[in-house]
């Protein structure tokens, strides 16, 4: 379901019908086809409109939107054959970041990147992309494997910052070794 920022809330009745077009009805059927297409044509006007103008705190709701693409998103759009990696070998795995390997075009290579969720029950099991010392961890270790190996190692940054708890900090988080 796509979250609506305040000044993006005219979209939201016309993306709303285009979704009850495209799954309840024939697109086919010229007067739906009529419509999907004059409802495309104002939705890009509106965006158009919305997005070439925005403040600087518009700006800063989009870099922090909900609907906008994470980590996961950019790695099944970019690469192929991703194999996630879990675990810092010291304590346990962190799932607010995502390592292992991957292959773009004909590169195999290591990815390694913060992930938030994108709902309620994924952002809190993924503490909100606020990693823990174990995150580092990992991700420390997957690019150290990466530099034995000779592979590139693409980073996706997108982070609150370190989560401050007391157990992140007796694990270590405060030591640049984590």
């Amino acid at each position: 379901m796509r979250f609506y920022l305040d000044f993006e809330k005219r979209l939201e009745p016309l993306e709303r019908r285009m979704n009850e077009i495209e799954r309840f009805y024939d697109i086919n059927d010229s007067h739906y086809s009529k419509e999907v297409a004059s409802i495309s044509k104002r939705i890009a006007k509106l965006e158009k409109e919305i997005y070439g103008d925005l403040t600087n705190w518009q700006k800063s709701q989009i870099s922090r939107h909900l609907n906008r693409p994470h980590t996961l998103d950019y790695i099944n759009y970019l690469f192929t054959d991703f194999t996630e990696l879990h675990g810092d070998r010291k304590f346990k795995d962190d799932p607010a970041i995502v390592a292992g390997f991957a292959r773009y075009e004909d590169i195999s290579l290591a990815v390694v990147g913060q992930q938030k969720g994108k709902d309620a029950r994924e952002m809190a099991n993924r503490n909100f992309g606020m990693a823990h010392p174990e995150g580092y961890r990992k991700a420390m270790r997957i690019m150290d494997m990466a530099n034995r190996l000779g592979k590139p190692i693409v980073s996706f940054i997108d982070t609150p910052g370190a989560f401050p708890g007391i157990g992140a900090e007796e694990r270590g988080a405060g030591r640049s070794n984590c």
